[in-house]
């Protein structure tokens, strides 16, 4: 059974990914001050402790991230972000070695790096190219998928300070328009749309997103969504990241209603759940 509507496939490494039922993409962090306290792993015994987890559970897809990109914090400086990822991805690749692996980082030099050395599969890029002018064309020269995000604010230390649309979506689907053209111009195939929830936009600028986003259908590209336990949640329920699953099930099954194709989540197996139930809801005739 699949999903109703567009159906996508990426390219990874020469084998196509059907993106007509939607997948799970498990976050791992490799740092010790990510949001979320529970997704933070240094250790070599948990980061396969934690890959084998986000496997048994049922992703799809592996991101791994090595410098955190929270509202206010001062990143990492690239050697440490490729010292990270080199422990990370070595072990990773050793234990398994045909899993699909996604990289989150807005560095150029890094994502060559993970390509090259490590087979890694995907570029997730919080910046939309933004934060590194060589972004995309290192992309287009390695031929891998590319998550194009859009964050309002120069950087994750000043996203969050006063965010500010006249007309958000307008706003949203023009920044994402012309990087888009950018990246067609320059030969990538393989593009996934990111709203970049939490990404420079107030609790009601998520929410009006969340409520119109089968509206990105018009970039016909495949579409990603990341709330996992994001403050949209839980500073609405008045609780904190880690008492937020259920509230994260409760959008994640929004965000496929309104035409997600990935989800990025902290929890694999709730997701796969919810991705199980609306996908015969729809099949069904239950929900549109």
């Amino acid at each position: 059974m699949q999903f109703l509507g567009k159906s996508y496939s990426i390219n990874i490494h020469g084998r196509l990914m059907d993106l007509g039922i939607p997948k799970v993409m498990g976050v791992l962090n490799v740092t010790p001050d990510s949001f979320f306290s529970s997704s933070r792993y240094m250790s070599e015994e948990g980061i396969l402790y934690r890959v084998g987890q986000i496997i048994d559970e049922g992703a799809d897809i592996l991101d791994v991230g090595a410098c955190s990109t929270k509202p206010g914090i001062e990143l990492v400086s690239e050697e440490e972000e490729l010292i990270r990822l080199r422990m990370a991805l070595h072990l990773i690749r050793k234990r398994f070695p045909d899993f699909p692996i996604s990289v989150d980082t807005f560095r150029a030099r890094v994502s060559k790096a993970v390509v090259e050395e490590y087979d890694v599969d995907i570029i997730n890029d919080i910046s939309g190219g933004d934060m590194d002018p060589d972004m995309f064309e290192t992309v287009a020269g390695l031929h891998v998928p590319y998550i194009l995000m859009h964050m309002q604010g120069k950087t994750p230390a000043d996203m969050q300070l006063n965010p500010h649309y006249e007309d958000m979506m307008s706003e949203i689907f023009q920044y994402l328009a012309k990087r888009v053209e950018k990246l067609r111009n320059l030969g990538v195939n393989d593009i996934i749309l990111d709203p970049g929830f939490g990404f420079g936009k107030t609790v009601e600028n998520n929410y009006e997103m969340l409520r119109r986003l089968n509206e990105f259908e018009i970039f016909d590209l495949p579409l990603l969504v990341g709330i996992s336990r994001k403050s949209m949640i839980y500073k609405y329920l008045g609780t904190t990241p880690e008492t937020s699953l259920n509230g994260t099930s409760v959008i994640n099954t929004m965000a496929l209603m309104g035409g997600a194709h990935i989800l990025r989540v902290h929890d694999v197996k709730e997701a796969v759940e919810c991705v199980k139930l609306v996908q015969i809801c729809k099949k069904s005739g239950l929900c549109h």
